[in-house]
């Protein structure tokens, strides 16, 4: 097991049973990211391997989406000294918070803590483009995609992990009704 694994296992966030993710996806095992996000030194650890991962990228901010991401790309911003922003949905729709300076020429990295199916990166990566805001690499804490993520930038993640998933009419534990659980909170419609 290496460092990464271990530090999920010692937060017991890798959970199993039927999940609705936040894709809407299903499945067996979910990583639980607010047993690890609400340990501060687990987080600095984990933010520190991801920021020496993206040492060399020319980019002056990093941004992370509402809710997961904003203290992961906190604590990257802090260990590359960038400057940080957020997103977040409104309306529907995800946002740059209102109060942050982004500007037409900026080079972004985006910080994610899961990712699945790679659909919050991609609402970051559009408010950013609508801002001409070039987004130069994206850092993962997890992949869980089995490489269907693909963002078109340098993508960098401390660890890949293959999990099944279904979409809800495919899935195999609600054909056995099997009671699901939707972990987390989200925004996303």
């Amino acid at each position: 097991m290496n460092e990464i694994e271990q530090i999920l296992a010692d937060s017991n966030a890798l959970l199993e049973g039927h999940f609705k993710l936040t894709s809407g996806r299903h499945s067996n095992k979910y990583i639980e990211k607010i047993k690890i996000i609400n340990q501060p030194d687990k987080v600095s650890i984990l933010c520190k391997k991801l920021a020496e991962k993206l040492k060399d990228v020319d980019a002056n901010i990093v941004i992370g989406p509402a809710f997961g991401g904003i203290v992961l790309a906190y604590e990257v911003a802090k260990n590359l000294g960038k400057r940080f922003v957020f997103t977040q949905r409104k309306d529907g729709e995800m946002t740059i918070r209102s109060g942050f300076q982004v500007k037409k020429g900026d080079k972004a990295i985006i910080i994610e803590d899961i990712v699945t199916t790679g659909g919050s990166v991609m609402e970051v990566m559009a408010a950013l483009k609508k801002r001409e805001v070039e987004v130069k690499a994206v850092g993962l804490i997890v992949d869980r995609s089995n490489g269907k993520a693909d963002f078109g930038v340098r993508t960098e993640s401390l660890l890949k992990v293959n999990i099944e998933s279904w979409e809800a009419e495919d899935c195999p534990l609600c054909k056995k009704n099997i009671p699901i659980n939707t972990p987390g909170s989200s925004d996303k419609k």
